[in-house]
């Protein structure tokens, strides 16, 4: 296994190719790419809508699921690992709808965490996590989505800071391998509440396989979401998109307190262009085509 090259994740825009294989270098800079590299390569910016594969309610095989949505406007999708369907049939099913796997959510995260208090426990998630990179890779993905860990009564905020960075370091190598980034995403789980501290967090990994899968509807609990965004700037990687309220809780998108035209505002004061996905409640054909007409009023219009 290569060692992680030496290189900051504030020099990836400058580095990033010569760090990849040549094959999965373009595709990374192109759908993955963070600001700082949209801004480095000068490409106009775009949002690319997805969703989910938990929200698509059904048995349906995977060709007949990727069909739904690219029909219901979106444009691509986002798996899970582990319990994916068959990596061959999802691969062929993308190929034959043209609808690109962007990631993977890492689905163990919750259950066996990064943050534990026994080692044997953080070695099994950094297992985890490493499979979900090989995963995500293997489906033609460039990103795992990944909580790493929980405040509790196992662990302070210090200890998940300190453990997960630990854990995560680990993957590393194989991330810059395979091409595919690591992205922390900002749940309701006691740990870097403001977006000062996710700022920091993801400034001591300092790497450019780690980024911010930035949710739009959980930030807004604690801080608008506008300046979450402004905050994290370029190590925003990708979006998941929702909606909160005090009164609300979590809704219908446009239907919270998220300020939807100061969020646009900000993204394009960062030059965002990357992937939009869905995280809310799914379901079938009609529920799927609101959550589409819902993001393209809140994000693309």
């Amino acid at each position: 296994m290569r060692s992680l090259p030496a290189i900051s994740r504030r020099r990836f825009g400058a580095t990033v190719a010569a760090t990849v294989a040549a094959a999965a270098a373009p595709a990374l800079l192109h759908a993955e790419s963070s600001s700082s590299v949209t801004a480095a390569t000068g490409p106009p910016r775009k949002l690319r809508k997805a969703v989910k594969w938990g929200m698509i309610e059904g048995e349906a095989p995977p060709l007949a699921k990727f069909g739904l949505c690219k029909e219901l406007g979106y444009d691509g999708m986002e798996l899970i690992s582990p319990g994916q369907p068959p990596i061959d049939e999802l691969r062929a099913a993308s190929a034959e709808t043209g609808m690109p796997i962007h990631g993977v959510v890492n689905e163990r995260h919750w259950q066996v965490r990064l943050s534990a208090p026994d080692q044997a426990t953080r070695d099994a998630a950094t297992a985890i996590l490493e499979q979900a990179i090989r995963d995500s890779h293997a489906m033609g993905g460039h990103t795992v989505l990944l909580v790493p860990g929980v405040v509790n009564e196992e662990a302070t905020h210090d200890e998940v800071w300190k453990r997960s960075i630990v854990e995560i370091k680990k993957t590393l190598p194989i991330a810059a391998t395979l091409g595919v980034r690591v992205l922390i995403e900002n749940v309701w789980n006691g740990f870097c509440e403001t977006p000062e501290q996710l700022r920091d967090y993801l400034d001591e990994i300092d790497s450019p396989w780690v980024g911010s899968y930035y949710d739009i509807g959980n930030a807004q609990k604690f801080a608008p979401s506008e300046k979450w965004i402004r905050t994290l700037g370029s190590r925003i990687v990708k979006l998941d998109v929702k909606d909160w309220g005090v009164t609300a809780g979590f809704c219908k998108i446009g239907d919270g307190e998220v300020n939807w035209p100061a969020v646009r505002e900000a993204l394009a004061e960062i030059n965002y262009s990357g992937w939009c996905t869905a995280e809310v409640a799914g379901g079938g054909r009609e529920r799927l085509a609101d959550i589409s007409r819902r993001m393209d009023a809140a994000l693309l219009s």
